[in-house]
């Protein structure tokens, strides 16, 4: 791939490849399965690896060696841990364009160094709204907002940086470095940034949806999540595709959460008139105060 560039008097066209070498790394996690062997494979592999507080922690205790987020921007970790990330120093290193000389110069200039990929995952916002009982003081701490910050950076600039939002990624990231000598590919990277910016999507439509739950419930806008189930055997006519997916915190007890115990995979149609069904005796159960309800369906209509 050739890219030209321009900035003032500088123009240049570099040749570049799809592959990215990697070494240095920038880990910081709030759900830390799987982060130990993956840290300590990097570093096998001859990685620097930055990180902040607890995650820090966590690999310095197994052994890791790990340089501090604060001694890459000078600054101390503050206010509870909302400060750490956010600093030209981070996102300089994962912003700049490394085929572009004014960009380069910067990096130089300001001693900005360049971070090849990010592994981030964010506060757990989710979890903790679905728990009973949660505060709103609670639920706000753990809305993240340098976690999505350095996801979008790194993601935006994927066709240098690698960004890694999941555990489920890790074997994959590593062995595309193992089949590279150490770097990673093109394809690989716009992949894992697609995945980045739908993980951040999702964690704002959340945030959005909690902020917003106490509005009406016709406001002029709304967000919402869905996480794909499963492939239906057809949609409302057989030539159509269709797929179920589930609304981000949806109450249980719905029919989503049914388990099928016998016969073919189900269409559109077969949820739809199951739906039914399962509203119409709840409602016969609601309505006529009994224990038991039964109650047959043929397209969405009880019989």
């Amino acid at each position: 791939m050739t890219t030209t560039s321009a900035q003032g008097s500088d123009t240049m066209t570099v040749e570049t490849t799809n592959l990215v070498r990697v070494t240095r790394a920038l880990i910081s996690v709030s759900d830390k399965i799987n982060i130990i062997p993956f840290a300590s494979q990097l570093s096998e592999m001859g990685v620097e690896i930055v990180s902040t507080g607890g995650t820090a922690e966590t690999l310095r205790n197994a052994g890791i060696e790990v340089m501090l987020i604060k001694e890459v921007t000078g600054f101390p970790e503050m206010m509870d841990g909302r400060v750490k990330t956010l600093h030209p120093l981070i996102h300089g290193g994962l912003l700049a364009r490394r085929d572009l000389p004014h960009h380069t110069r910067a990096m130089k200039e300001h001693g900005i160094p360049p971070i090849d990929l990010v592994c981030v995952n964010l506060y757990p916002f989710e979890e903790t709204i679905a728990k009973q009982g949660v505060t709103d003081s609670e639920a706000i701490e753990q809305i993240d907002i340098g976690g999505p910050s350095m996801v979008r950076s790194a993601a935006k600039n994927h066709a240098f940086v690698t960004i890694v939002t999941d555990p489920s990624q890790y074997d994959e990231v590593l062995e595309e470095l193992e089949d590279h000598a150490g770097s990673t590919t093109i394809a690989l990277r716009r992949r894992l940034a697609s995945a980045a910016f739908t993980r951040t999507a999702e964690y704002d439509s959340a945030i959005s949806a909690w902020m917003t739950r106490n509005d009406s419930p016709m406001a002029p806008q709304r967000s919402i999540s869905l996480t794909k189930v499963d492939d239906l055997r057809y949609g409302e006519n057989p030539h159509q595709n269709a797929a179920l997916y589930k609304l981000a915190n949806a109450p249980r007890g719905t029919l989503i959460d049914a388990k099928q115990l016998h016969g073919k995979p189900l269409s559109y149609n077969n949820l739809n008139d199951a739906s039914a069904a399962l509203e119409t005796v709840r409602a016969m159960a609601r309505v006529a105060g009994v224990r038991h309800a039964a109650c047959v369906v043929k397209h969405t209509n009880p019989c």
